[in-house]
């Protein structure tokens, strides 16, 4: 359940990050700089060419590794928010990710009466802005789609956005997938 929560959220996200695109950052990176991370390689992924066709959202559907993710958006039927012009980061958890979570999370959270909670999640996920990953560190938290903020550590010389790990960042026409080890959570009030 926490896995669909969190796919969807970070779906939800992207739709609120790219409605803000008139906000531009001057301090945003371009995706031939994002381009050169190497750790696409360590998760499988293909890697995607930076175009305009290339969505947040082709790249999630395109990969074997997202695919609980991908349930999660369609669940929270945030498919158009992902393909809006952005930019838009989203921090894009894997299927491990979403299986780490506690046995019947992820189901739970697939279920229509729980959609709002989903997409509240799956928001989490998804930042205003296209910086790579090495200018990540230079950030103490990111402003989320829902309206929360996600805190940035470096540790060990990597940034570390709310406790996950980046394994893999992938440019596409509207913004970046960051490939991240955890699903994230909005901390609860």
């Amino acid at each position: 359940m926490k896995l669909a929560k969190k796919l969807f959220f970070a779906f939800a996200c992207i739709a609120l990050v790219s409605s803000c695109k008139n906000n531009k950052n001057d301090t945003s990176t371009t995706s031939t700089e994002i381009k050169t991370e190497t750790s696409a390689a360590k998760t499988g992924q293909a890697f995607i060419e930076d175009d305009e066709s290339t969505t947040v959202l082709s790249i999630a559907i395109g990969s074997k590794d997202h695919t609980t993710l991908v349930a999660a958006v369609q669940a929270a039927s945030l498919e158009n928010v992902l393909v809006n012009a952005g930019p838009l980061m989203v921090f894009a958890p894997t299927n491990e990710a979403f299986a780490a979570l506690p046995e019947g999370t992820v189901e739970n959270l697939l279920k229509p009466e729980n959609k709002d909670a989903l997409a509240n999640i799956l928001k989490y996920h998804v930042t205003p802005g296209n910086y790579s990953k090495d200018f990540l560190k230079k950030f103490k938290k990111l402003g989320q789609a829902n309206n929360g903020y996600v805190k940035v550590e470096v540790v060990d010389g990597e940034p570390m956005i709310g406790g996950a790990r980046i394994l893999a960042s992938i440019p596409a026409g509207n913004g970046i997938v960051h490939v991240i080890d955890k699903v994230l959570l909005p901390p609860t009030e």
